[in-house]
């Protein structure tokens, strides 16, 4: 069975990070390896929550795993709580990455045009440098502007889907170009003639093509789908599966669960009901 490294926080609420992962790699027949790079009651888009920074706690798991001699066929690095984190994860690509494993970056900064809460400036510098490395990157919208930076506001004043999607893709290219990474967009909202006509999507770029896909969009949005996204694409790429297939996969899997969530009324920052819906990832 392949193993994947997963440098992720634990939320106790809020369906995300390795609450997310460690069931669809499962699933998937991929075994989880989580370094936990913090311990929250509930993510951060919760109006209250406590959070313990496990920075100090994670070189003692590059060192005890160093002893073990292990290696991993997948790192999947997520949410960080800022630039020391991602120093130590340069320490541990120094140790278990090599030219068979498979780094994917997903680069947790903000959504919807906003950072989140522990954002700095100098997060984003050592976010850059991290993405260099990456073979898949997976940002949002919001995390491609800040990594590439496109403005955000002039992108989304494009009164038409095909000056923003030129825009967006044209930062999609100077990102892949500027890593040679795989990279894709998630949460592609591109504006619409017809408000009740939305559209969300994602974005592919390799450098050598472009591809997108989308679906009706019912404006709702929640906690975790990024991560199951990424999710998706990591245990896809272990099977060896091709990278749009594997986009595909991850948006039905999410459009049922983000459709169940709808229906159940469920506040967005409690995430979606992915659970039921794990058997379409076998």
């Amino acid at each position: 069975m392949k193993k994947v490294a997963v440098i992720q926080d634990l939320s106790s609420f809020g369906k995300c990070s390795l609450t997310a992962v460690i069931p669809v790699l499962s699933v998937m027949g991929v075994q989880a390896c989580p370094l936990p790079t913090a311990v929250l009651s509930a993510q951060t888009g919760y109006p209250s929550f406590f959070c313990e920074d496990l920075t100090s706690k994670m070189n003692n798991y590059i060192e005890e795993w160093r002893k073990l001699d292990v290696t991993f066929d997948g790192i999947y690095t997520g949410f960080v709580t800022g630039e020391e984190q991602i120093q130590t994860i340069f320490q541990f690509l120094d140790t278990f990455y090599t030219k068979e494993t498979l780094l994917l970056v997903d680069p947790v900064m903000g959504d919807t045009g906003e950072v989140y809460k522990l954002f700095t400036n100098e997060l984003l510098v050592r976010m850059k440098e991290l993405v260099k490395h990456a073979d898949v990157i997976t940002p949002n919208v919001t995390e491609c502007c800040l990594l590439t930076g496109l403005s955000y506001e002039k992108l989304h004043s494009y009164s038409n889907e095909k000056d923003y999607i030129k825009a967006l893709e044209e930062a999609g290219n100077t990102l892949q170009q500027e890593t040679g990474a795989q990279v894709i967009i998630t949460g592609v909202n591109p504006p619409s003639a017809d408000s009740d006509k939305q559209s969300i999507g994602n974005m592919y770029l390799d450098g050598n093509r472009t591809f997108y896909t989308a679906m009706e969009y019912n404006g709702d949005s929640y906690s975790g789908t990024g991560d199951l996204f990424a999710s998706v694409i990591m245990g896809s790429m272990m099977r060896g599966e091709d990278l749009e297939e594997s986009v595909q996969l991850a948006v039905k899997f999410l459009t049922e669960a983000i459709n169940d969530a709808s229906f159940e009324h469920v506040p967005h920052e409690a995430g979606v009901n992915f659970e039921k819906y794990l058997r379409m990832l076998l």
